[in-house]
Order: C-alpha cells, then structure tokens, then sequence
C-alpha cells in the first residue's frame, strides 16, 4: 500500500477542512478563533461570524443557545468552551444559524495542541437526523394506536359473539318453548311479535361482532373472511364482490392480514356508497416477494386533485396509514367517469425499514 507523503497528507487534510459539510472551528487557550472553515461560516449570522474572526471570545455565546446535559435539555451550566484542556467527544448543542432558527448539532471539541492550548470544536447538522426521529416516532406511536384499537374491538366482538349473542339466544329459545304450551291467543301472538324483534336484535348483534373483528380473519385467514364479508355485503346491500385469490388457507402475519383485510374493506364500503355500482372485483395473489390486494370497481370514480370529492377523504388517509404499518405501497388510480383501482402491495419475507411507505396517487 502506497504510502502519502507529508505534503500530501496536508493538502488532504486542508481539503477535507475547506470541503467539509461539518463546521469547524479552531480556538486558542483564551477562547478566540483561529480559523473557521466554509460551512462554519455560512451557518453563523455575519455579524457574529465577523466577531468570532476578530477574536472576540463571546461571540460564540451569541449564536449558541446552549448544549444538552444529564440535568437538563438547554444550559449553559459548564459550558464545552469553559475549560480549555477538557475534551469532548461527542454532546449536543443548539445554535441560532442565519437564516434557519435554532439547528441541533452534535459536537465535539478537542485539545490538538497542548502546549498553544488549541482546540478544534466541529459540528454536524442533526435536522434530518431528527426529522427521521420523528417520522419514526409517529409511525410508530400510530401502530401502537392501531394495534390498541383492533385489540379492542377483537376483545368487544368476542364479548358481545360469545356472551350478549349466547343470553339472546337462550332467550329466544324459552319464548320459542311458550309458544307451544297452552297460552292465550293475544299471548302468543305477542310471544311471536317479541320473537321477531329478538331475531333481528340477534343478526344485528352479530353483524355488529363481524364488524368490529371477524373471528374468521383470526381462526381461518384472509380468503376465508373475505369470502365471508363479501357473502354479507351482497345479502344486505345487494352490490357483488368478485374475490380472485390464490392464498386459500395460507396465513401471513398479524398485521398484514389486519391491514389487507381494512383496506380492503374500506375500499368496497366507498364502492358502494360513491361509485354507483353493482359490481366490485377484488384480487389477492400472493408470490415470494408480496402479498398483493387489487380492488376495482367500474363506477363513477371521482378527481384526486379537486379540494375536495364525495366523502371526507378519510377513508384513502386510513388506508394509507395502515399501509404505512407494513410498509406496503398504496395506488389510487381513478378519474371521473372511468372507475377507481386500488391497488396495496405489501412486501413479505424481508426485515421491515420503518421508514414509510410509498404513497403514490
């Protein structure tokens, strides 16, 4: 391996100095600056930038509004620049910067030169760091959202399926019992009229316990409760789903099955209250590489760049949000006139990144 020389070498080190994104700074042992680099520079207000170059040694308490400690997330309480042969490595600092408000930086500051007591204090930029912090921060405080929120209503749907359906049932059985003993005719036709009301409380019940959590998604799988869903929808609303699928009894991970399973039902609910259509297809084909939902419907459609369509829009800002959870990517293609297609791809078999999803309309 070639060796640099050492003339070399500093013309190397002087690039990296002038060239680099961080901001560098040099100090003597009193507190002045020695040198600044571009980016130091082009960070500060100009008329601190001029102070620090005068060597005035307080300018640098103009622009830094404090760094973080143990105790406490801004202080000035030992200040990095208060001890001149005290190094740091690695701390957290805010500055006011021209043109861009109070920036985090992580910094460090070193003693180079014991015997002049100069430092080299650099500073790198944390907003983007921060901002993927925070992106990060929200997606997954909304998966735990999600995830309370179906835990929920699998616990009410279980409630109300094994125990408000079982004591209506118990009781339709004893009226169903009246009816053949040896009662008034003006009784048993009431017993026949509360019969009925009990019946209808008793589908609604259940039609309540699917809605919230079908415990077909959770024993059987995907294609089972669609098929089940999709049965429903065409007896109560009349509007038929045609489901292609090649997983049959395949199962996949909770929460994948929880979002296809949503998203799904979200888009045939707003096919059939806004498209004005008979008929919706749906598809679910799952490779090695993805599970993929496609719901299609040959309505109305409507414009995803007008300010504002049929609906409140919450339902594509749902389907998104869930999508979001799996990092699946999530297609609205529709136009007036020209029906609406949505497609959720959803990768499977490799580690998750938690960054988001693509969201294309």
């Amino acid at each position: 391996m070639n060796g640099i020389s050492q003339s070399g070498m500093s013309n190397l080190l002087e690039q990296l100095y002038e060239n680099s994104t961080e901001a560098i700074f040099f100090f003597n042992a009193a507190g002045s600056v020695l040198s600044m680099n571009q980016t130091a520079e082009q960070i500060l207000d100009t008329q601190v930038a001029q102070l620090m170059k005068s060597g005035n040694v307080d300018a640098i308490c103009m622009a830094c509004k404090g760094f973080t400690s143990a105790e406490e997330e801004l202080t000035c309480t030992s200040c990095y620049m208060s001890d001149p042969k005290r190094n740091l490595t690695s701390f957290q600092v805010f500055l006011e910067t021209a043109g861009r408000g109070i920036v985090p930086y992580t910094g460090s500051i070193q003693l180079i030169d014991a015997e002049q007591g100069i430092r080299v204090f650099m500073l790198r930029d944390l907003t983007e760091q921060y901002k993927t912090q925070e992106t990060l921060h929200q997606k997954t405080l909304v998966k735990r959202v999600i995830k309370a929120q179906e835990d929920e209503r699998k616990r009410i749907s279980r409630e109300l399926h094994d125990g408000v359906a079982q004591e209506m049932l118990s009781s339709l059985v004893d009226l169903r019992v009246l009816k053949y003993m040896n009662v008034e005719d003006d009784v048993l036709k009431k017993v026949r009229q509360t019969e009925g009301s009990l019946m209808r409380l008793l589908d609604d019940i259940r039609h309540l316990s699917v809605e919230l959590r079908p415990a077909t998604l959770d024993d059987l799988g995907l294609e089972a409760a669609f098929r089940t869903h999709f049965k429903w929808t065409e007896k109560n609303y009349g509007i038929v789903v045609h489901l292609t699928s090649n997983i049959q009894a395949q199962r996949f991970e909770g929460e994948i099955e929880t979002v296809v399973y949503r998203v799904c039902q979200e888009a045939v609910f707003n096919a059939l209250k806004y498209a004005d259509v008979d008929e919706v297809y749906v598809t679910l084909l799952h490779s090695a590489e993805q599970l993929s939902l496609t719901i299609k419907d040959e309505g109305v459609g409507f414009d995803l760049n007008a300010p504002s369509y049929k609906g409140t829009g919450l339902g594509l800002f749902g389907m998104e949000e869930r999508a979001n959870l799996v990092d699946a990517t999530l297609v609205v293609q529709t136009a007036k006139d020209q029906g609406t297609k949505i497609v959720l791809t959803v990768p499977l078999g490799k580690e998750k990144n938690d960054l988001g999803n693509n969201y294309r309309r």
